[in-house]
């Protein structure tokens, strides 16, 4: 069974840069597709970045975020990763990690049902 814990949250002033992780345990991460969403009190969970399976050829990020996050993945450790810089007030939420055993990616990878295991979440914070 997949097991996923992320860290790396905090709080950080606009203009940061925050690195989250999420390590997985129970099995390979090289076979599930990846994803991160984040939580912001009173509204709905939404995509954030999503990394195909294997190698990770694939990336893609919400509109919101692209060209200040960059999501990785390291098989050899069973860690998936998201570098955020240049975060902004907006960017505060529980950010979570998310997989799903499969090929490439899911049909519609910034949808959260289309993932079957979850870590707890991780705070970020951005404010002054």
């Amino acid at each position: 069974q997949l097991q996923l814990v992320e860290s790396g949250g905090g709080l950080v002033q606009p203009g940061g840069s925050l690195r989250l992780s999420c390590a997985a345990s129970g099995t390979t991460l090289s076979y599930y597709a990846l994803g991160w969403f984040r939580q912001a009190p009173g509204k709905e969970r939404e995509g954030v970045s999503y990394i195909s399976s294997s190698g990770g050829s694939t990336t893609n990020y919400a509109d919101s975020v692209k060209g200040r996050f960059t999501i990785s993945r390291d098989n050899a450790k069973n860690t998936l990763y998201l570098q955020m810089n240049s975060l902004k007030p907006e960017d505060t939420a529980v950010y979570y990690c998310a997989a799903v055993w499969r090929v490439g990616v899911p049909k519609r990878p910034f949808n959260y049902y289309s993932y079957d295991y979850w870590g707890q979440g991780t705070q970020v914070t951005v404010s002054s």
